[in-house]
């Protein structure tokens, strides 16, 4: 931009050092030539202009072709380029050193006044780069500030997940020890058989709580492996009918009158798996099934082959479902399963309360087999559609 501006103020130079000395002179050839050389000053007031506007080669222009028309139209003899007087010729050198010092100080102050508007735009510039380096360097510092507060942060967090996790493990560790003792000492009374009924109902509800206490230590320990990433998988092919058909078997265990449908592609799917943690997911997912869903209704069980090489295996319940709201949250820790505004121990039916952490294990074990776990919404008849992937075995 300033090389166009300069190029632009060199042509108006040029164009005023040889039309403004042809406009003075045809201003001046109106009047008698003896009177017009009394105002040959206009022609060096032009060539001070022409120093300052434009510098000194157009003013140096304007100064010769300023005197080449005074000694042409206004010194005798006229409309020559000769010089008859001695005098005139003194007069004639005279206005061209005035006229040369003219532009010369025109162009001095010129110059002067474009290095002082240069040094005023580069203080300008100067500023503003300044100005940029204090607010980056004023925004450097409050982000350094705000990683320092997050790092902070995070590192208390840590520690208080690290402490409530030993803590968890720990105390769940020792209950293990006197439960053992409990469930072994219960289970030899129960085996006496002239045990009174009076203490044998009140011995088997002992065993009973304490093998619910059980689940709930081995909940405890599975989610402190699993916040901790401390997850072992020993990943083997697995017929998934296999070990849907065992998890089936293990619920007609504690719940006879539960009929369990299965449906797998005719010609099997396998995955690659831990088989007991595949069952654990397995066993919880149809636990909660049956605890949510009405007396006598069918579970269904049903694998498909997913997407990116992977399986879906969905359990599906004909209880009241799971509010749409609260699908977000059904896996966390220690959110138990809502149905119809009611919580599951409000239900009714006893002994079929859960922990509150089935599902987050689930959630859990599922990702350390890199599958999600999800809810689906349900069609026609049917509850709760959970839903999971595990990566399928592929043939070559």
């Amino acid at each position: 931009m300033n090389s166009g501006r300069g190029h632009l103020t060199a042509i108006a130079g040029v164009i005023g050092a040889v039309g403004g000395p042809i406009a003075i002179t045809a201003l001046l050839s109106l009047v008698q030539p003896a009177t017009a050389r009394d105002y040959v000053f206009t022609y060096v007031a032009l060539v001070a202009v022409l120093g300052t506007l434009s510098g000194l080669r157009p003013a140096l222009l304007g100064a010769v072709l300023s005197f080449l028309l005074v000694d042409y139209f206004f010194v005798p003899p006229l409309h020559t380029l000769t010089i008859a007087d001695p005098s005139d010729l003194v007069a004639l050198v005279v206005f061209a050193a005035v006229a040369g010092a003219a532009g010369g100080v025109g162009s001095g102050r010129r110059h002067a006044q474009m290095d002082a508007e240069r040094l005023a735009a580069e203080l300008r510039r100067s500023n503003a780069n300044l100005e940029r380096l204090e607010r980056e360097q004023a925004e450097a510092a409050a982000v350094a500030v705000r990683l320092a507060q997050t790092q902070q942060q995070v590192r208390v967090l840590e520690a208080s997940d690290r402490l409530r996790s030993d803590l968890l493990a720990n105390v769940s560790h020792e209950l293990r020890t006197p439960l053992a003792s409990i469930l072994t000492g219960g289970t030899e009374l129960l085996e006496r058989p002239h045990l009174a009924l009076p203490v044998r109902a009140e011995v088997e509800a002992m065993v009973s709580e304490a093998r619910r206490l059980e689940r709930l230590v081995s909940d405890l320990l599975d989610m402190a492996r699993i916040e901790a990433h401390a997850v072992t998988l020993d990943a083997v092919e697995i017929d998934l009918g296999d070990a849907i058909g065992a998890a089936a078997g293990r619920l007609r265990l504690v719940s006879p009158g539960r009929p369990v449908e299965i449906s797998v592609p005719p010609d099997g799917l396998e995955v690659l798996a831990d088989w007991d943690r595949l069952g654990q997911i397995l066993d919880n997912l149809l636990q909660n099934a049956d605890r949510h869903a009405p007396p006598g209704t069918p579970i269904t069980v049903e694998a498909t082959p997913g997407k990116r090489s992977m399986v879906v295996v969905r359990v599906i319940d004909r209880g009241p479902g799971v509010p749409e709201a609260q699908r977000e949250r059904i896996f966390e820790r220690f959110v138990r399963g809502v149905t119809d505004g009611q919580a599951d121990e409000e239900s009714g039916r006893p002994g079929q309360s859960g922990t509150g952490l089935g599902l987050a294990i689930v959630r859990g074990l599922v990702e350390a087999h890199a599958g999600r776990v999800w809810i689906e919404d349900p069609e026609g008849g049917e509850g709760a559609r959970f839903a999971f992937t595990l990566p399928a075995v592929v043939s070559d």
